[in-house]
Order: structure tokens, then C-alpha cells, then sequence
């Protein structure tokens, strides 16, 4: 990044498979642009929001049908820019378009209720109202899939909406609003502005300031979001908050060993680690434990890494700064962790070579997937997000024990259990505090009509997704209506019934 005479700094994300290839290159705008866009925001919101409900939902509907024939080559940029494997990137674009389907439906369906009252000739009823203008920022993993989950039903519930995608997914952003836009969302009721992140922080803030922003949303690091959640505050603000993940898998001893492995194989490494939800440690009860690791060992060691153009399990890091950060993880390996899952560990080179590599290593920003064996609740790998192809293993003997390892690092988005018991997925989902349990399933995965998001580290309670998100993008009010022709006061006028409180039967 080099900075620019117009107060911005110029950027380039260049390909991460093969770094020769500038994927985006441009100006990242100054902390005042999202303010101002923030204001124009809000005189368009208003028009918007007089576009009959229905009205909007067709247009959500015009928007899936573009994605939808523009699937594979959102899907092959999605690819180019952040080195998503093609086929992990046709299912990041599938997952637009059915969240597209889901929503079109909302629009007539964005029920309010009619209330009885306690008084005669008086009528109580709810609606929903959009919240306003909402600021979403997103990251770059999922660089079109999890903004949708806010855009689409932001935009259905008559809200405008200024997006800040991760600088390391420009051009995919630049795609999608234009998706967006040709399916009939104005252009000033979605805008996209391209910033770093401090410039990010400093214009959220102004703009909370100036009152222009009435909601925001945040995808990303548990640090962030502690900031923003702090900044919304002082606003009086409740943002949506999806962060960080620490995801237990709990092995049962009767589990289907080769299922865990699977599960444990994708969830682990697939985008490379680079998930919110990727797997943290595997807890396997030790009746088990020693088979488990030498079929997820095996797994790793000969699963296909390199080209995401080609057939493999992941590819490369998203960028520069996110290899960096993640050969700083591995210092988190101490002596006594057992190491497994590669012929190297750290950045994949031709002096540091993958066994059965796919491609060229030097042409990208690859790492080799690493598997730490004899993680404890003492070590820092335990508790430390680590956003890259590492994964933990650690063994308990009993349920009670398995929950604590589950919760005890205060992340709680996503976690799995494999077993055949019915009586243990019960207790691990009573005992679990992860907003997201699976069975028999890795910590990966979402539908875009289930709920997604996390609690504690993890995230505020809010959720995306579903009919359940509506509440992140609309308000309710409530209105009575009286029709008496003279004051009634609620709890003072009441309409008494005669009875005979001392009757009793013969």
C-alpha cells in the first residue's frame, strides 16, 4: 500500500496463487468517505423504504437469477482473488443464490400482529420498520457468501446499506454490487467503499457521531469487534456482531472413526484453515484417541494441497499478512506437542517442500497443514484462534471433562460431536455454549435458512440468516388505535365483569 495525493492509499491484492497477477488494484478512500456515503445513504433509504415490501423481494429475486447465471465466473474471481479451490468457491456462490431464494419469499412476509386490547373500541397492532442506514464490514474469507447474509436481507427490509468488503476482496465485492445494482437495488441504496481498516474505524465512528448510521454490522476478529461493540455503545447501538471461533470437535468412543476423520479432515484445512468456523482441536476420548490420530495423520499427510484451480483440499493463504500471521501461530507448538500432518511445516517452498504439492509452490503463498497432538487447557495453543491449516488434538475420559474442554476458551460458534448415542448428542447440546452444534458433521457448514453466529468471544447473540436476522435489520412499533371518542386509560379504565368470588358447590 502506497498513500495517494487525494488522502487515500493505493492498493494492490494481487493473486495468492500466483502473485504476479494483480487481481484489484486502486484507491482505498479516506475515513470520510463513509460518512458522506452514509448521508447519501440516508435520503435514499427513505425512498426505498416506500417501495412496497413485495416489491423489494422481487428484486432480491431479479438479483439470484444474475448470480445464478453468473455463477462460475463470480466463482472462478472469488478463486483468483483469495485462492478459494473452484468447487469450495461454486458453493460460496451457491450459498448467494440461495440465500437470494430464501429472502424473496420475506417480503411478503414481514408479518406484524394484531393485538387485543383490554378496552372496548380500541384496536393494538406491530409492525416491522427498516432500522435505516446500515454500515456492514465484512472479511475476506468468504468474500461473497457471508456479506450476502447481511446485504440481501438488509436491502428486502428497506434499509440502505454502505458495505466495506475486506481489502483483500475488492474485486469480488466490485462484482457483487454490480450483480446487486442490475437487479434493481439503486445505486445509492447499496454503496461500496473500498478502505483499510483504521480509515474504516475512524469514519464508523464519525459517522455514529453525526447520527447518520442506524446499524452495523461486523464480520471478523474477536479484537475488532470488541472495538466496535465498545463504539455502538456510546451510540446506544447493538450491532451484529459474527467473530471468532475456537470450534471443539468432541470423538465419542462410539463414534464412526472414519466419518470423524472426514469431517475432521475438512473442517480442519478446508480454505485453508481460513474459516471462522474451521475446527480448533479435536478432543477424542482416549479409547479411541490413538486410532483417531493415525487416521487423521494419514488423512492430511497425503490430501491434495496447491493450485485451487485444480483438484485439491485448499490452497493458499488469502494473502501476505495472513501467511505471516500464521507462521507466528506456529510458535504456539511447544515440546511437548507431537507434530504431524506433513513432510514441513510453515511456508510450503521448494526448500520447504509438500509431499505431493500440486503445482508450483513458489508461485504462491501456500502453508502445510499441521496437526499438534497433546494439546492441554494450559497451553496457548488451546485458547488462541489460529486462522490457518492448524489443528489441535487433545483426549478426555469423560463427558463432563469434554464439555469443559468445549467451553473453557470462551469462543462459542460452532462445535461437533460424532458419536451413535443419542443420550451423548443430547448432553454435549445441553452442555455445549457454541451458537452451532453439529453431529456426525464437521464444525463447517451453513444453510441459508438456519440461524449462524456465535456467543461469547464469538460473537453478541445476534444472528444471520434465517427469518431470525429480520430482527438485526427491522424494528418493531407498535400502534393502538382508538375509536371510543374518549380518552381510555390503560390499567386505570378496566372493564370489570360481574362474579361471585364465594361461590362453592352444595
Amino acid at each position: 500500500m502506497t498513500s495517494s495525493a487525494a488522502g487515500g492509499t493505493h492498493f494492490e491484492k494481487r493473486n495468492p496463487a500466483d502473485t504476479s497477477d494483480v487481481v484489484w488494484s486502486g484507491e482505498l478512500l479516506p475515513s470520510d468517505a463513509l460518512a458522506d456515503a452514509a448521508r447519501t445513504a440516508r435520503d435514499a433509504q427513505v425512498r426505498w423504504a416506500t417501495v412496497p415490501s413485495p416489491a423489494r423481494g422481487r428484486v432480491i429475486a431479479q438479483v439470484g437469477r444474475l448470480v445464478e447465471a453468473n455463477k462460475e465466473s463470480l466463482a472462478a474471481l472469488v478463486t483468483r482473488e483469495i485462492g478459494k479451490p473452484y468447487a469450495e468457491a461454486l458453493g460460496e456462490v451457491q450459498e448467494v443464490i440461495d440465500t437470494c431464494d430464501f429472502f424473496l419469499g420475506e417480503g411478503r412476509r414481514l408479518y406484524g400482529q394484531t393485538v387485543p386490547s383490554e378496552m372496548p373500541d380500541k384496536q393494538l397492532f406491530t409492525f416491522r420498520v427498516p432500522v435505516g442506514v446500515a454500515t456492514i464490514i465484512t472479511a475476506g474469507n468468504f468474500p461473497a457468501a457471508v456479506p450476502s447474509w447481511y446485504l440481501v436481507p438488509a436491502l428486502l427490509c428497506g434499509n440502505a446499506v454502505v458495505w466495506k468488503p475486506a481489502e483483500t476482496a475488492n474485486a469480488v465485492a466490485q462484482a457483487l454490487t454490480s450483480l446487486f445494482h442490475a437487479g434493481g437495488v439503486p445505486g445509492d441504496v447499496l454503496q461500496t467503499v473500498p478502505m483499510a481498516g483504521a480509515e474504516t474505524f475512524t469514519g464508523l465512528s464519525s459517522a455514529l457521531a453525526a447520527g447518520v448510521v442506524d446499524k452495523v454490522g461486523f464480520t471478523g476478529s474477536t479484537e475488532v469487534g470488541r472495538a466496535i461493540g465498545e463504539l455502538c455503545g456510546r451510540h446506544l447501538q447493538s450491532p451484529c456482531l459474527e467473530l471468532g471461533g475456537k470450534n471443539p470437535m468432541v470423538v465419542m468412543p462410539d463414534a464412526d472413526l472414519e466419518l470423524a476423520v472426514e469431517g475432521a479432515l475438512f473442517s480442519g484445512f478446508g480454505t485453508a484453515g481460513q474459516r471462522c468456523t474451521s475446527l480448533g482441536t479435536v478432543w477424542a476420548h482416549r479409547s479411541v484417541h490413538d486410532q483417531f490420530v493415525a487416521g487423521f495423520a494419514e488423512a492430511v499427510e497425503s490430501c491434495a494441497v496447491g493450485d485451487p484451480t485444480s483438484d485439491v483440499l485448499y490452497g493458499p493463504m488469502i494473502d501476505e499478512r495472513f501467511l505471516a500471521r500464521f507462521e507466528g501461530w506456529l510458535d504456539l507448538v511447544q515440546s511437548h506437542h507431537t507434530v504431524r500432518g506433513s513432510s514441513g511445516t510453515g511456508r510450503i517452498t521448494a526448500s520447504n517442500p509438500r509431499a505431493g504439492f500440486v503445482g508450483d509452490p513458489e508461485a504462491g503463498l501456500y502453508a502445510h497443514p499441521t496437526i499438534a497432538v497433546g494439546v492441554v487447557q494450559s497451553d496457548a495453543l488451546y485458547d488462541t484462534e489460529t486462522f490457518g491449516p492448524l489443528v489441535g488434538v487433545g483426549v478426555f475420559d469423560t463427558m463432563d471433562e469434554a464439555l469443559e474442554l468445549a467451553n473453557g476458551h470462551g469462543y462459542g460458534l460452532s462445535s461437533s460431536i460424532y458419536t451413535r448415542d443419542p443420550r451423548s448428542v443430547w448432553r454435549f447440546r445441553e452442555g455445549v455454549r457454541a451458537g452451532m452444534v453439529s453431529v456426525n458433521n464437521s464444525t463447517s457448514g451453513a444453510e441459508a435458512h438456519l440461524p449462524f453466529g456465535g456467543n461469547g468471544k464469538s460473537g453478541n447473540g445476534s444472528r444471520q440468516s434465517g427469518v431470525w436476522v429480520l430482527d438485526q435489520f427491522t424494528r418493531w412499533q407498535s400502534m393502538n388505535w382508538d375509536f371510543s371518542g374518549q380518552l381510555q386509560k390503560a390499567q386505570m379504565d378496566t372493564v370489570d365483569l360481574p362474579s361471585d368470588p364465594g361461590f362453592r358447590l352444595p
